[in-house]
């Protein structure tokens, strides 16, 4: 059997955080009744006139910026013609011609080798609706909110060899877009969704395949999935001897398949024009400065910070830096308790934890800066133990409750009456000879068990260091 190279390139659909619309006042918000998030411009209607949104742009520039691409400082939208229902005046308007963006490209590590992959363009352009398949009443439906809701696409080259390189390459875009503020990237609403353009080619073969695409993948696990299973088939299509057909598939995670939906589209069959409602964009060199000087400082620079400023190891660093919402906490609470490690291990431990048993993604988190800090505070003073630290960051975590409140409220506070201790110490070793007897062997686990005993007593809100100190001087006494 032949040797086959597998060639990707991606198209990254992208909704940005605006509040209203790219042409019209209309909200973004997701969900809704259908067709109540929607007006006679974005829908298209005789007689209206768009109006471009700004903050598209600047979001746009935002992007440009943050992977390396040239601005195209003069640039213009163009008509993409084609009639589907989910845009109801038959065309959309995007860029063809003149994109924002151009010449890019962001850096991905997969299995220690890095490499560049290649932005080709990023464009704007308005989102289409919604198709509700009524398989019931045997009907479609369309709703109409989402159409006019600003995207921009990014464009990749076709640089990247596998599935792992794909993921990489969108873990890195996501996380630079989050950073941004641009989106919220919400794969499970639609915010961040990719086009998977494939090909194969026999190893060390100059011309490309024959690429098929597939749209409107929004999980990482189906783009995976759906590249190596696109990726067979076309093997064995060019094994049998046939030939691809440039075609539009539809990826089916749940029967792990494509099927041909349409034959591809080229830039011809769209009638592209020049969109006459609307004027060409000029950024000044004033407009241009006054982005670049609110760009944030981006993951890659914010993990080389936390490792100096914070003495913190890479792979913590790493970790915090891989959710924006995890940096976010970790810098507040830094900044009210001045202890980067400890908070450190909170999140990366703690938090994880929680995360992964809630099935919860970070951005999620509700508890805030401050509570945390309270808690990491009250172990700091020996006003709690780590065990009643880490039940009570359970409660913090779920339902955002103060904890000194909370443990002032439930008793939990740590016992530091010398006396009590001993009186229970001493309850507890009369009640126990074969430990002391133990001990006094050379059996030393003896204590441990006499120290546990002690702990389960005082329901674990007593000081674990106490509490060694006074059993073994009671032992030594025995």
């Amino acid at each position: 059997m032949k040797s086959y190279e597998t060639v990707i390139g991606l198209e990254v659909h992208v909704e940005l955080a605006t509040k209203t619309k790219i042409f019209c006042g209309c909200t973004t918000a997701f969900g809704g009744s259908p067709n109540t998030h929607c007006c006679p411009v974005c829908t298209g209607m005789p007689g209206t006139l768009p109006v471009l949104n700004k903050q598209v742009v600047e979001f746009a520039i935002a992007a440009g910026l943050a992977t390396n691409c040239t601005i195209t400082q003069n640039c213009k939208f163009d008509r993409k013609n084609y009639f589907y229902p989910d845009l109801p005046k038959a065309y959309q308007v995007s860029q063809l011609y003149l994109p924002i963006c151009r010449d890019g490209g962001i850096e991905i590590e997969v299995g220690g080798v890095k490499k560049t992959i290649g932005i080709h363009e990023i464009h704007m352009e308005e989102d289409a609706g919604k198709l509700v398949h009524d398989e019931w009443d045997d009907c479609t439906l369309v709703d109409y909110n989402r159409c006019g809701v600003p995207l921009i696409e990014i464009v990749s080259d076709p640089d990247m060899r596998s599935a792992d390189e794909v993921i990489a390459y969108l873990e890195k875009l996501k996380l630079i877009l989050q950073y941004l503020g641009v989106s919220d990237c919400k794969m499970q609403e639609g915010s961040l969704r990719a086009d998977i353009n494939l090909s194969i080619r026999e190893v060390g073969a100059p011309e490309f395949g024959t690429r098929t695409e597939m749209k409107n993948m929004n999980s990482f696990k189906a783009i995976a999935r759906a590249i190596e299973g696109e990726r067979k088939r076309q093997i064995e299509v060019l094994e049998y001897g046939k030939k691809v057909n440039q075609e539009t598939r539809r990826w089916d995670d749940n029967k792990d398949t494509s099927f041909a939906m349409r034959s591809k589209e080229d830039a011809q069959d769209y009638r592209y024009f020049p969109e006459p409602d609307l004027v060409p964009i000029e950024i000044s060199d004033e407009w241009l400065d006054t982005v670049k000087k609110r760009q944030p400082e981006l993951r890659d620079e914010k993990m080389v910070r936390y490792e100096t400023q914070y003495d913190i190891p890479e792979y913590d660093a790493s970790l915090i830096t891989s959710s924006k919402k995890l940096a976010d906490i970790f810098e507040a609470t830094v900044a009210i308790c001045n202890k980067p490690k400890e908070v450190s291990n909170w999140l990366m431990v703690e938090t994880m934890r929680l995360l992964k048993e809630h099935e919860m993604e970070p951005e999620n988190i509700a508890f805030t800066p401050e509570n945390l800090a309270k808690l990491i505070g009250l172990i700091d003073a020996g006003s709690i133990n780590r065990t009643v630290a880490k039940e009570v960051f359970e409660v913090v975590f779920a339902e955002n409750v103060d904890p000194e409140s909370y443990v002032k409220e439930k008793g939990l506070l740590i016992v530091n009456d010398e006396g009590e201790l001993r009186k229970t110490i001493d309850e507890i070793i009369a009640s126990n000879p074969q430990s002391v007897e133990d001990y006094h062997n050379g059996k030393t686990k003896a204590m441990g068990f006499l120290v546990g005993q002690t702990m389960k007593a005082m329901k674990g809100k007593a000081d674990p260091g106490m509490i060694n100190t006074i059993v073994l001087e009671l032992l030594q006494k025995q």
